[in-house]
């Protein structure tokens, strides 16, 4: 083989088990395989091969070879050509070169600027492909794209690229100067012409959605890349893993569990389930109509989860599509909802499992080798992750979330409670799930009791959701709901407001009188502050407490504990905070909730006889006296809006469908100006949103500088990801969290790819996700140590953790566990 002036090969990697060499060559042609194929989801294959043909390029130049070389001990110490690889570590561009071939070749191409919007999309993901997308106008009006593409050549290296690539892998040149010619350039037009069409589905299209259209085009083609060369580069480290990704699927063998899962289920045939077996059904049956967006408007207790799996999985084999992904608002109920999918598709002894959770933070955002080995990139059947994770995929900075925007495609999207999408994220989520639904062979069902309004918005020319009114899977939703209905809501706010003592005397009576009693309250304080009031009066064993502060293991233990004591009809008095409304499977004969949003109020008697147990039962709404809710602006908008919903509408009617549209209504016109995810003036340095700087930029200074994509990628994701909080992830040494701790710590010292891997995944349901306030204080208090330093995985300190109430800021427990 041939080798360079050091005496070794190009290198791209170095396997750390066996010092093995992957070449530059190599790594490129693998990563050009693989892109080429992701690609083919948006019809732009070759695209896709030249991008990753080219992404790597920069390897060529003597300082990357230098440094990979020293650092991987290939280059002995002694040696002339010996350098601190430590120092350089993320000094060395080996993106820009690559970058700058594609553009230089493509951009010549076109009477009208043809070659240079092609040229820009494929140059932009290649120079991008360590940091993120950058921004091709800077937020003071710089051309950050041209400054890139005429970087000095001694900083890019291109040209001694292109020679030493000429002297001993020509091939690579050649195949990337027969890619970039004018047959690509002509595919990658004929995409992008379909971006710019004037209507879907009847509506028009803003010149704004189109920008962004346009912009997320390039994301996804991004998203190709990243994933191919995380993939390559961790089977070239862990071989064995090639063996297990992209298995191909049997819907049928799913298909044939689920229908003899339902048939063994309707031996009891209650009045309910009777109503849950026809919702069922309807879902079977509207599985063959074509790929779009759809609605499933159902009442809680209504049986979503089984029904909305029985249209995915027989849409997913009539339209072959690859995967099935639940969004899941709260990590709460991830592992309910994946234990319930397990149970039916997955049996002992399948060549795969069917289905993978995916609800942690854990990743770190700067990833580092280890963390780009570990890394989940959705490649499972069945899918279930959380809206943070969702929108991080579509939105976010960096390159840790964008590589799974991909595995969109292809698949059946299930939103499961839909509501509790972010006000601030309305627009951009609207014109993303449009683009993926048009654009993607994607197929998205929004699931809800409280079907929010997200194709009647106010302002339309910013995207709304394009819902065509048959798409609504259940004909007849108000029959549905009135028979459902197994709960009245009495109305029981004050002027004065409710105190402490009442509310808990209310509860206890609730409590004494019926056996059981949850309330819900809209703030941690407010539960920490009603459980030790009643915990003087009520038994350890019948009081529970839950909120965010406990990671879910913890969680998931209480409502086993719960569901126990419930079945067995023993006393259950919980207080809660509102992540126990969303699609938690528990029955409660009475239930309290703080005044909050109808919606909210909705969900909550969703807990209250939902198996039908009772002939009729009571979903109490008080409004505390003292509430800090002035950051919780969702919660303080809702409320009000609730409070004008009460005063117009018979409190008997207050879950009817009818009624939650007047109430989503007054609600989205009071924030309709917050939907575009506006951002702070100290983050864009002037008055502007994401929505703007991810589509026409129409407020950058440098807006008419002659290029076509204007956006300001890195800037929107940096901003996304400073603002949608909780964005700090720490495993907690609950249960079996301690164990994995120190598991993660030996692994840190000596690295292990595949089990460091098992063990983050498995610590996921040990994480509890923290606002940014808290976590500065945590870091005040030292109470949370990184496992090991720049990897960005971090663990809770016990003395910091109570049983009762999870993550804590001061001291709660002794310390017993180990010194780290």
């Amino acid at each position: 083989m041939i080798k360079n002036q050091a005496n070794t090969l190009y290198t791209a990697h170095v396997r750390s088990s066996d010092k093995a060499i992957q070449t530059v060559a190599e790594h490129l042609q693998e990563v050009a395989a693989i892109t080429k194929k992701l690609a083919a989801k948006i019809n732009v294959p070759e695209a896709g091969e030249l991008i990753g043909l080219l992404h790597d390029f920069g390897k060529y130049s003597k300082s990357f070879q230098d440094y990979i070389q020293s650092g991987t001990g290939l280059i002995d110490s002694d040696s002339e050509d010996f350098v601190n690889a430590g120092a350089l570590k993320g000094k060395i561009d080996h993106s820009t070169a690559g970058a700058q071939w594609v553009w230089q070749a493509l951009s010549k191409y076109g009477k009208n600027g043809e070659g240079k919007l092609c040229g820009q999309i494929l140059a932009l993901c290649i120079a991008s492909h360590h940091s993120g997308l950058i921004d091709c106008l800077t937020q003071d009006g710089i051309n950050g794209f041209g400054k890139r593409m005429d970087k000095e050549d001694e900083k890019s290296n291109l040209s001694e690229c292109k020679q030493n690539a000429g002297e001993i892998d020509a091939d690579i040149l050649e195949q990337a100067r027969k890619l970039a010619d004018k047959p690509l350039m002509l595919a990658m037009l004929k995409q992008i012409s379909l971006l710019r069409q004037k209507e879907q589905h009847g509506q028009t299209i803003s010149e704004a959605v189109k920008h962004f259209y346009i912009g997320f085009w390039t994301r996804f083609l991004f998203s190709c890349l990243i994933d191919a060369d995380r993939i390559n580069s961790a089977d070239f480290e862990i071989p064995k893993n090639a063996a297990y990704r992209n298995k191909a699927v049997s819907w049928d063998i799913a298909i044939n569990r689920l229908e003899l899962f339902l048939t063994e289920q309707q031996v009891n045939n209650t009045p309910i389930n009777a109503i849950r077996n026809t919702i069922s059904d309807i879902c079977k049956d509207r599985a063959q109509d074509a790929q779009g967006i759809y609605t499933l408007t159902v009442p809680t207790g209504g049986g979503k989860t089984y029904a909305s799996l029985r249209y995915a999985l027989h849409h997913a084999k009539i339209h072959g599509l690859e995967r099935i992904i639940y969004i899941i608002p709260y990590t709460s109920i991830i592992e309910q909802n994946a234990d319930a999918i397990r149970k039916v598709v997955e049996q002992e002894g399948d060549e795969y499992p069917w289905v993978l959770e995916h609800h942690s933070n854990l990743e770190p955002e700067n990833q580092t080798w280890h963390s780009k080995l570990a890394a989940e990139n959705w490649d499972a059947p069945i899918v279930l992750t959380t809206m943070v994770q969702f929108l991080e995929t579509l939105f976010s900075g960096g390159t840790r979330g964008v590589r799974r925007l991909h595995q969109l495609a292809n698949s059946v999207i299930i939103f499961d409670e839909i509501q509790t999408l972010p006000i601030n994220c309305t627009h951009l989520f609207c014109n993303a799930l449009n683009f993926l639904s048009a654009y993607t062979k994607t197929t998205a069902v929004l699931c809800t009791a409280t079907q929010p309004l997200l194709d009647q918005l106010k302002a339309q020319e910013k995207g709304q959701l394009l819902i065509p009114k048959e798409n609504e899977l259940i004909a007849d939703v108000r029959q549905l709901f009135d028979q459902l209905k197994r709960v009245e809501i009495s109305n029981k706010t004050k002027a004065e407001g409710w105190s402490l003592d009442e509310i808990a005397t209310l509860a206890l009576s609730e409590y004494d009188g019926k056996g059981n009693c949850l309330v819900i309250v809209n703030t941690k304080a407010w539960a920490q502050a009603l459980y030790m009031q009643c915990s003087k009066t009520v038994d350890a064993d019948s009081l529970f407490h839950l909120s965010t502060n406990q990671c879910s293991a913890h969680r998931n233990e209480l409502f086993h504990r719960m569901r126990e004591r419930l079945d067995a009809k023993l006393p259950v008095l919980c207080f809660s905070t509102q992540l126990i409304e969303a699609g938690v499977d528990i029955d409660f004969s009475s239930v309290i909730r703080f005044l909050a949003g109808l919606d909210s109020i909705a969900q909550a008697a969703g807990r209250c006889n939902r198996n039908g147990r009772l002939e009729t039962a009571i979903v109490h709404v008080v409004n505390p006296a003292k509430e800090t809710i002035d950051q919780l602006i969702d919660i303080k908008v809702g409320r009000e809006r609730t409070k004008r919903v009460f005063s117009e509408v018979d409190g008997k009617a207050l879950l009817d469908p009818e009624v939650m549209a007047l109430y989503f209504k007054y609600y989205f016109y009071e924030r309709a100006e917050d939907m575009t995810y506006k951002l702070d003036a100290k983050i864009a340095g002037r008055d502007d949103s994401l929505l703007n700087l991810l589509s026409e930029n129409s407020k950058n200074i440098g807006r008419n500088t002659p290029l076509d994509l204007k956006q300001s990628f890195m800037t929107a994701g940096n901003a996304f990801k400073a603002i949608d909080a909780p964005t700090y992830s720490v495993i907690v040494p609950y249960g079996q969290g301690k164990e994995l701790i120190i598991e993660l710590c030996g692994l840190a010292k000596k690295f292990e790819a595949a089990r460091y891997y098992v063990c983050l995944k498995q610590a996921q349901k040990f994480s509890v996700n923290v606002f940014p306030n808290v976590w500065r204080k945590l870091l005040d208090q030292q109470a949370v140590i990184e496992i090991h330093p720049g990897e960005g995985v971090y663990c809770l300190d016990e003395r910091y953790y109570s049983k009762e109430f999870g993550l804590s800021t001061e001291v709660v427990s002794k310390f017993d566990f180990l010194d780290l």
